[in-house]
């Protein structure tokens, strides 16, 4: 069954396998008045298309400038997410036999809102901070701060990437049983199982986006 588009929609859709396909290098400038008449549309739907593609992580705004596509790099990924898994699971090895009814409670509060978030597929320039927010909830207890200040900087290089994980691969639902697996063998004091399940919950998520960039273009 067909679903109706609106104009900024159509344009999103193309724009993003165009991107994706590589017709738009990393760093390419995206001027809405070409667009505008390569699709025969006013800059209105172009302007919309261009902030849902923003969202996603394959767009960026920049001030005086206007929007340009993002580089997408496989081996940029590949390291961020290495250094995260060096990080994360040594912070959250010394998390987990320090946290408290309370952690585990923040941890699982926050898991809610953004399980809601991902379900209802809004407030997707948001799925990242709350995927950040969600493990950092893991990690505060090992009063590591120094560790913390680094690992912050890695999600945020990692922002766009983990969203476009989440939009790209249909794995919504394996993350969240994932998150929720996490606090559960935490909990547990399980420590070498939990940080297992750390790094591959975080090579999982590198893998499905390298993928999405290998395979070129989207499929619908």
């Amino acid at each position: 069954m067909s679903r109706f588009k609106t104009r900024a929609q159509h344009v999103a859709d193309d724009l993003r396998e165009r991107i994706l396909g590589g017709e738009f290098k990393g760093g390419t400038q995206l001027r809405q008045d070409a667009l505008a008449r390569d699709y025969e549309v006013s800059r209105i739907p172009v302007r919309e298309a261009l902030l849902t593609l923003e969202a996603e992580g394959l767009v960026a705004f920049h001030a005086h400038r206007g929007a340009f596509t993002t580089e997408l790099s496989a081996t940029t990924i590949r390291e961020l997410f290495d250094l995260r898994v060096i990080l994360e699971c040594y912070v959250f090895k010394h998390s987990i036999p320090r946290m408290t009814a309370e952690d585990f409670a923040r941890a699982g509060q926050i898991l809610d809102e953004y399980d809601a978030a991902l379900d209802s597929g809004s407030r997707i320039g948001n799925w990242s901070e709350y995927n950040w927010a969600f493990h950092r909830s893991l990690y505060q207890a090992a009063d590591l701060p120094e560790s913390m200040t680094i690992i912050s900087q890695l999600n945020t290089k990692a922002d766009r990437y983990i969203r476009m994980q989440l939009l790209y691969t249909r794995e919504i639902d394996k993350a969240e049983r994932e998150h929720r697996g996490l606090i559960e063998l935490a909990r547990q004091g399980r420590i070498n199982e939990s940080v297992n399940a750390l790094e591959a919950h975080i090579r999982e998520a590198c893998d499905g986006i390298v993928a999405v960039l290998d395979n070129s273009v989207l499929t619908s």
